[in-house]
Protein backbone atom coordinates (compact mmCIF):
# COMPACT_ATOMS: atom_id res chain seq x y z
CA UNK A 1 0.00 0.00 0.00
CA UNK A 2 1.34 3.18 -0.88
CA UNK A 3 0.71 6.84 0.27
CA UNK A 4 0.99 9.30 -1.80
CA UNK A 5 -0.01 12.26 0.18
CA UNK A 6 2.29 11.63 2.74
CA UNK A 7 5.31 11.73 0.07
CA UNK A 8 3.70 14.79 -1.09
CA UNK A 9 3.82 16.53 2.87
CA UNK A 10 7.64 15.21 3.27
CA UNK A 11 8.74 16.85 -0.32
CA UNK A 12 6.81 20.02 0.94
CA UNK A 13 7.99 20.30 4.57
CA UNK A 14 10.54 23.22 5.77
CA UNK A 15 10.94 24.82 8.45
CA UNK A 16 9.71 27.87 9.13
CA UNK A 17 12.16 30.94 11.06
CA UNK A 18 10.17 31.65 14.91
CA UNK A 19 9.48 35.30 13.72
CA UNK A 20 7.02 33.89 11.21
CA UNK A 21 4.85 32.63 14.13
CA UNK A 22 1.56 33.65 15.55
CA UNK A 23 0.85 32.82 18.94
CA UNK A 24 -1.20 29.82 18.34
CA UNK A 25 -0.09 26.83 19.36
CA UNK A 26 -1.54 23.19 19.71
CA UNK A 27 -3.70 22.51 22.27
CA UNK A 28 -2.95 20.20 25.09
CA UNK A 29 -4.35 17.11 23.01
CA UNK A 30 -2.88 18.10 20.09
CA UNK A 31 0.59 18.77 22.01
CA UNK A 32 0.31 15.05 23.54
CA UNK A 33 -0.23 13.54 19.93
CA UNK A 34 2.86 15.32 18.67
CA UNK A 35 5.01 14.03 21.61
CA UNK A 36 3.55 10.40 21.57
CA UNK A 37 4.44 10.51 17.53
CA UNK A 38 8.08 12.06 18.21
CA UNK A 39 8.64 9.12 20.51
CA UNK A 40 8.27 6.30 18.00
CA UNK A 41 11.72 6.43 16.60
CA UNK A 42 14.62 3.81 16.47
CA UNK A 43 15.89 3.05 20.29
CA UNK A 44 18.57 0.51 20.40
CA UNK A 45 17.93 -1.71 23.41
CA UNK A 46 14.75 0.72 24.22
CA UNK A 47 16.83 2.85 26.20
CA UNK A 48 14.87 6.37 25.62
CA UNK A 49 17.76 8.40 25.17
CA UNK A 50 15.93 11.43 25.07
CA UNK A 51 13.19 13.31 26.88
CA UNK A 52 11.16 16.45 26.05
CA UNK A 53 10.79 19.44 28.16
CA UNK A 54 7.69 21.76 27.05
CA UNK A 55 7.54 25.80 27.57
CA UNK A 56 4.25 27.42 27.02
CA UNK A 57 2.37 29.93 28.44
CA UNK A 58 4.45 31.79 31.62
CA UNK A 59 7.14 29.16 31.46
CA UNK A 60 8.34 30.95 28.76
CA UNK A 61 9.09 34.20 29.87
CA UNK A 62 10.69 32.25 33.36
CA UNK A 63 13.22 30.22 30.55
CA UNK A 64 13.77 33.60 29.84
CA UNK A 65 15.08 34.83 32.71
CA UNK A 66 17.98 32.13 32.64
CA UNK A 67 18.88 33.02 29.26
CA UNK A 68 19.04 36.90 30.45
CA UNK A 69 21.40 35.70 33.37
CA UNK A 70 23.57 33.43 31.54
CA UNK A 71 24.00 36.20 28.96
CA UNK A 72 25.08 38.66 31.81
CA UNK A 73 27.70 36.01 33.19
CA UNK A 74 28.63 34.40 30.05
CA UNK A 75 29.02 36.80 27.63
CA UNK A 76 32.52 38.52 27.17
CA UNK A 77 31.29 41.61 27.39
CA UNK A 78 28.38 43.73 29.15
CA UNK A 79 25.17 42.64 27.27
CA UNK A 80 23.10 45.90 26.37
CA UNK A 81 19.59 46.10 28.09
CA UNK A 82 18.45 44.94 24.16
CA UNK A 83 20.20 41.96 23.88
CA UNK A 84 19.26 40.95 27.13
CA UNK A 85 14.88 41.69 26.66
CA UNK A 86 15.99 39.59 23.09
CA UNK A 87 17.29 37.05 25.37
CA UNK A 88 14.22 36.99 27.80
CA UNK A 89 11.84 37.03 24.90
CA UNK A 90 13.53 34.35 23.00
CA UNK A 91 10.51 31.54 24.09
CA UNK A 92 8.01 34.23 23.19
CA UNK A 93 8.28 34.14 19.18
CA UNK A 94 6.35 31.06 19.68
CA UNK A 95 3.59 29.83 21.51
CA UNK A 96 5.25 26.29 22.30
CA UNK A 97 9.01 25.33 22.61
CA UNK A 98 10.13 22.16 23.28
CA UNK A 99 13.73 21.63 24.64
CA UNK A 100 14.67 18.09 23.00
CA UNK A 101 17.68 16.94 25.47
CA UNK A 102 19.89 13.71 24.17
CA UNK A 103 20.11 11.97 27.84
CA UNK A 104 23.18 9.24 27.19
CA UNK A 105 23.00 5.83 28.68
CA UNK A 106 26.20 3.97 29.55
CA UNK A 107 24.74 0.52 28.01
CA UNK A 108 27.19 -1.60 26.56
CA UNK A 109 26.99 -2.60 22.67
CA UNK A 110 24.74 1.10 22.68
CA UNK A 111 27.25 3.71 21.16
CA UNK A 112 26.58 7.23 21.67
CA UNK A 113 26.40 7.87 18.33
CA UNK A 114 23.56 5.71 18.40
CA UNK A 115 21.57 7.13 21.06
CA UNK A 116 22.50 10.65 19.78
CA UNK A 117 20.83 9.71 16.38
CA UNK A 118 18.05 8.68 18.30
CA UNK A 119 17.17 12.38 20.07
CA UNK A 120 17.87 13.60 16.44
CA UNK A 121 15.29 11.18 15.17
CA UNK A 122 12.96 12.14 17.83
CA UNK A 123 13.47 15.69 17.18
CA UNK A 124 12.45 15.76 13.78
CA UNK A 125 9.08 13.34 14.70
CA UNK A 126 8.63 15.89 16.60
CA UNK A 127 8.51 18.60 13.90
CA UNK A 128 6.43 16.02 11.43
CA UNK A 129 3.76 15.54 13.53
CA UNK A 130 3.47 18.99 14.49
CA UNK A 131 3.39 19.59 10.65
CA UNK A 132 1.16 17.27 9.82
CA UNK A 133 -1.43 18.98 12.37
CA UNK A 134 -0.91 22.00 10.26
CA UNK A 135 1.57 24.02 12.96
CA UNK A 136 5.04 25.44 12.12
CA UNK A 137 8.40 24.20 13.46
CA UNK A 138 11.60 25.56 13.89
CA UNK A 139 14.48 23.49 15.62
CA UNK A 140 17.07 25.18 16.49
CA UNK A 141 20.15 25.13 19.01
CA UNK A 142 21.47 29.14 19.27
CA UNK A 143 23.84 29.53 22.10
CA UNK A 144 21.24 28.87 24.69
CA UNK A 145 21.78 25.13 24.23
CA UNK A 146 25.55 25.21 25.17
CA UNK A 147 25.29 27.82 28.52
CA UNK A 148 26.31 25.49 31.73
CA UNK A 149 24.04 27.93 33.13
CA UNK A 150 21.12 27.29 31.36
CA UNK A 151 21.40 23.74 31.40
CA UNK A 152 21.63 23.93 35.27
CA UNK A 153 18.56 26.50 34.86
CA UNK A 154 16.75 23.54 33.00
CA UNK A 155 17.45 20.48 35.43
CA UNK A 156 20.09 18.86 33.06
CA UNK A 157 21.78 15.93 34.38
CA UNK A 158 25.32 15.34 33.89
CA UNK A 159 24.77 12.52 31.18
CA UNK A 160 22.03 15.64 29.58
CA UNK A 161 22.15 18.27 26.76
CA UNK A 162 20.56 19.67 24.53
CA UNK A 163 20.16 18.81 20.88
CA UNK A 164 17.77 21.22 20.01
CA UNK A 165 14.75 23.26 20.85
CA UNK A 166 11.55 23.00 18.35
CA UNK A 167 9.23 25.76 18.15
CA UNK A 168 6.08 24.95 17.08
CA UNK A 169 3.08 27.75 16.47
CA UNK A 170 0.81 28.46 13.54
CA UNK A 171 2.54 30.42 10.62
CA UNK A 172 1.88 33.65 9.89
CA UNK A 173 3.43 33.15 6.23
CA UNK A 174 5.25 30.73 4.54
CA UNK A 175 8.46 30.58 3.55
CA UNK A 176 9.52 30.00 0.20
CA UNK A 177 11.69 26.58 -0.24
CA UNK A 178 15.57 26.57 0.01
CA UNK A 179 17.86 25.47 -2.39
CA UNK A 180 18.32 21.67 -1.80
CA UNK A 181 21.55 19.67 -2.69
CA UNK A 182 22.08 17.51 -5.82
CA UNK A 183 21.66 14.15 -5.68
CA UNK A 184 24.66 13.73 -7.78
CA UNK A 185 26.16 15.95 -5.08
CA UNK A 186 25.29 13.78 -1.96
CA UNK A 187 24.38 10.29 -3.33
CA UNK A 188 26.92 7.66 -4.57
CA UNK A 189 26.28 3.64 -5.38
CA UNK A 190 29.02 1.33 -4.00
CA UNK A 191 29.67 -1.20 -6.22
CA UNK A 192 32.67 -3.38 -4.76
Amino acid sequence: MTHPEILEFLEKRRSVKPAMFSQKGPAPEELTRILSIAARVPDHKKLNPWRFIVFSGDARARAGEIFARACTKEDRQQPSEIRLQTERERFQRAPVVVAVVNRLVDKPGVPELEQTLSTGAAAFNLCLAANALGYATCWITEWIAYSPIVKSGLGLADNERIAGFVYIGEPTERQDDRDRPALGDVVSYWEG
